[in-house]
Formats: C-alpha cells, sequence, structure tokens
C-alpha cells in the first residue's frame, strides 16, 4: 500500500510536470510571436514536435530514476534542485539532439534560451509546492490509514521519522501494542498486550497493523490471522538484516522469490563490457606509449643497483581465488629468502632506487599486461599472495567475497590511503570493508573517479606508500 502511495504520487508529479511544460512552452511560443516578431507565423506542426520531445525527455528522466530513492515529499532544497536540473538537461538535451540530427534550423534561439530557465524554475517550484498539495488532496478523510504497530518499544523508537514522513500520505498511527508494559514508547501510547488485539483493533478502528518483526511464536500468527479475519491490513517490518547481521537483497526469478546478501552490480554483463573496455583501452595505452620507455630506465637502475631479471613474477589469488601470475619490475635484491614477507617502510630487501619505484608505483606497471589479458583489471581488490589470502581470512570471516571481481592494479582502499603493509586486523578489515563497497555498489562515475585519484597519487602519493 505504501509503495503504490508513492508511486503514485510520483506519477501524479509527472502528470502535472508534463502539462506545466507544455503549457510554459506555449505560452513562450504566444509570446514571441506576438511581441517580438508580430508579422511571423506560427507553425502548429513543428511546434507540436518540439513540445512532445521536452515531454519525451521528462518522461524518459522519469523512467531512469531510482524509484526506491526518490521520495517526492522530503523537504530538501539541494534534492530538489537536482531532480530540477536532470529533468531540465533530459528534456532540452532530448530536443537539440532532434535539431541536429535533422538540421532543424527552424526554432528561435532567443525563444530556446529565454525558455529553458524558466523552464527550470518552474520543475523546481513543482518539487516544491505540488507533492504536499496532492497528497492533502488525495490521502485524506477515507484515505487516511489508522495504524497500529504490534512489537516492541524499542523496535517502534526506530520507526520514529519513518512514521513521520508517511504521514503524509495518510499513515495515521493510533498506538503501539507490545508484550511489554510501558506507558508509552517513541511517542506513541502502549494500548494494550498482545491477547488483547481484536478488541483494540474494533475500539480504535484500525485499518491497518504493522508488525515490527517476522513472525516466529504463535501469538504472533495469530495476530495474522486475526487481521484477515477482521478485514485490516496487515505490513511486516523485515528484521533478517538484524537476524542475519547483514544487509540483505530481495529479488524475483522464475516465479519464485529469493534473498541474497548483497547487489552485485558486475553482473551485468553491459557493466562488464563498459569495464572491459575501458581496461583494454588503458592498459594499451600504457603498455605502447609508458612502458618501453620506463623498462629502459629500470633496467638501467637495476645494473647499478641491483643486476638480475628486469621482472619479478609471482602467483596471486584473481577473480574467484583462481591462481594466475602477477608481473611487476622488480625492486629488492635476489638474494633474500623471505618471499611471503610483506614489504614495510626500510625494508633492506628493496634496492635504493627500487624504493622511488614502489612509493609512486611505477612498479605495478607491467600489471596492464595482466590487465590486458584479462587476469585482472585496473580497478578492484589488491591480489594477495596465496599464504597472505590464508592468513587474512583467519582475521575476518568475509574476507573472501572480495574475489567475485577481477583484483585491480589499484582500487576503493588504495585511493582512500589503506595501502602498503597491513599492521594489525583493523587494517586487513578497512581494505576488505572498501573491497565489499567496491563490489556491491560499481558505477562507471566510482570506477573513473578511483583511476582519476590513482593519477593524482601518482604525483602525491600518501604517507602508507612505500
Amino acid at each position: 500500500m505504501l509503495t503504490q502511495r508513492s508511486e503514485g504520487l510520483r506519477r501524479l508529479l509527472l502528470f502535472c510536470q508534463i502539462w506545466i511544460t507544455a503549457g510554459l512552452f506555449w505560452v513562450g511560443v504566444w509570446v514571441m510571436v506576438r511581441f517580438y516578431s508580430p508579422g511571423g507565423e506560427l507553425t502548429w506542426r513543428r511546434y507540436s514536435i518540439y513540445c512532445v520531445l521536452l515531454v519525451l525527455g521528462l518522461t524518459l528522466e522519469y523512467l531512469g530514476r531510482d524509484s526506491s530513492r526518490d521520495y517526492p515529499l522530503q523537504t530538501d532544497l539541494l534534492r530538489e534542485h537536482r531532480v530540477s536540473l536532470r529533468q531540465a538537461v533530459a528534456s532540452i538535451g532530448t530536443l537539440v539532439i532532434y535539431l541536429i540530427a535533422t538540421k532543424d534550423g527552424f526554432i528561435s534561439r532567443v525563444f530556446l534560451f529565454n525558455f529553458v530557465p524558466c523552464f527550470y524554475l518552474a520543475l523546481l517550484f513543482s518539487h516544491h509546492y505540488l507533492p504536499p498539495f496532492l497528497a492533502r488532496r488525495f490521502f485524506k478523510g477515507i484515505r487516511r490509514e489508522k495504524t497500529l504497530l504490534v512489537g516492541s518499544p524499542a523496535r517502534a523508537a526506530q520507526l520514529r521519522n519513518w512514521l513521520g514522513q508517511k504521514s503524509e500520505i495518510g499513515l495515521h498511527t493510533a498506538g503501539l501494542i507490545s508484550p511489554e508494559t510501558f506507558e508509552q514508547a517513541s511517542d506513541l501510547p502502549i494500548l494494550g498486550q498482545f491477547n488483547d488485539f481484536d478488541r483494540i483493533v474494533r475500539e480504535c478502528g484500525a485499518t491497518q497493523v504493522i508488525l515490527l518483526e517476522f513472525p516466529r511464536t504463535e501469538s504472533d500468527r495469530a495476530i495474522i490471522d486475526a487481521c484477515d479475519e477482521l478485514g485490516v491490513r496487515l505490513i511486516i517490518l523485515s528484521d533478517l538484516e538484524e537476524t542475519l547481521r547483514h544487509p540483505v537483497v530481495h529479488f524475483e526469478d522464475g516465479g519464485f522469490r529469493f534473498m541474497a546478501l548483497r547487489e552485485e552490480p558486475l553482473e551485468n554483463p553491459l557493466n562488464r563490457f563498459v569495464k572491459r573496455a575501458i581496461d583494454i583501452v588503458v592498459s594499451a595505452f600504457v603498455l605502447i606509449v609508458v612502458f618501453p620507455m620506463v623498462s629502459i630506465i629500470i633496467w638501467i637502475t637495476q645494473r647499478l643497483q641491483s643486476p638480475g631479471p628486469l621482472f619479478h613474477k609471482q602467483v596471486r589469488a584473481g577473480i574467484q581465488n583462481r591462481r594466475f601470475t602477477i608481473y611487476k619490475f622488480r625492486t629488492m635484491h635476489l638474494a633474500h629468502d623471505r618471499i611471503a614477507h610483506q614489504a614495510s617502510n626500510r625494508d633492506d630487501r628493496i634496492y635504493p632506487i627500487g624504493r622511488f619505484f614502489r612509493k609512486f608505483s611505477i612498479d605495478e606497471i607491467p600489471q596492464f599486461w595482466n590487465v590486458l589479458r584479462g587476469e585482472m583489471s585496473i580497478v578492484g581488490p589488491r591480489p594477495h599472495l596465496l599464504e597472505h589470502n590464508a592468513e587474512f581470512a583467519k582475521l575476518m570471516a568475509g574476507y573472501h567475497v572480495r574475489a567475485f571481481v577481477k583484483p585491480g592494479i589499484t582500487g576503493l582502499a588504495q585511493v582512500r590511503g589503506f595501502r602498503g603493509e597491513a599492521r594489525d586486523n583493523s587494517d586487513i578489515q578497512n581494505r576488505v570493508a572498501c573491497d565489499l563497497e567496491y563490489l556491491e555498489n560499481w558505477n562507471l562515475s566510482l570506477e573513473i573517479g578511483i583511476i582519476l585519484r590513482t593519477v593524482a597519487q601518482l604525483f602525491l602519493p600518501p604517507q602508507t606508500a612505500y
């Protein structure tokens, strides 16, 4: 019910904005013809096409918006500005694309440049004033739901802000039915206990009940049956995240409903294609333009300070913990037997100029070959030695989840300063938390942002870089 009301309010707002857009457009056309081109003739067909394109852009922006995060009654001027600006850009952009594609030069540029700011302001005012007006118009009287909460006072207190928001779309909270005997909770009166449920519903005229946790006892199930008998709408607040101590994702497939512990945007083939395209373009550029010159410089410095092979090869854990050979410019002396020991500040295994290469991540350049081969990505969780993987997994239960995606040359943890030696458990937890955040919230802007921040850190490396 609540979702339908919120979605309905969004659609009503869009419907009103379409009429506002059309009305403002035709008023602007009338003013242009009447006062600025008195001898001109209004071409209805052409301007009707322009008006339809503006409405089409407005509709496309609405369809592309995340409805779960778009609550029209949220009074936030910054949010209203962002949404209005997106709508204006989408509408005007659709019109401009049409004008360019058809080489249509008929529309008045003076009209267009005057219409755009007025259009944005009209959208901004509509976002600020229309939703409360529409809510008062459609969610009053018999559409006002008198709601009872059933559960603990502590749980009810968590819903205080949410209940305040939903009151605007007709959800009026009458009180709480709780097994605990307190006078009130979260400014709500406790009306009785579970045994009094039928009587309380009839006395207060409740039309809706919110069960504050999944039914686990016979008394909980009795309340569900009683709601059906009394003709009362029932909503159950999920407490699975608290029970599992982890966020959950709900989805439906093949007629079955499932729950998972996380979203994974990179399971979308289109997202993977975009990410792979970035990997190929950037890695090809680095290997063709940067790699040859740097290889010569590093080879000469190695001959002077630490003769031996140009590259250092190691077996690392990749996607799904599959093994692959990673390539780096060698920055350590050959005569050491602490292969699995993490490099630290002032590590005596590193030859002098090798410290400079490591600090500015120059030794990582050969890994673009791993990227080109598809074993790594430019952005992703850093690949660790197999020995380190086994060690870190003992410290954090969800450590191996990071292997759901390809490892990267850089990552969210690295640009936030979590790089270098992992000294304690908190270092590992911070890095894994960043890796999981990247895995669950991947998008193109995040990918490009990490790459740009990594480029900036090449010139101003953090203190943890060594």
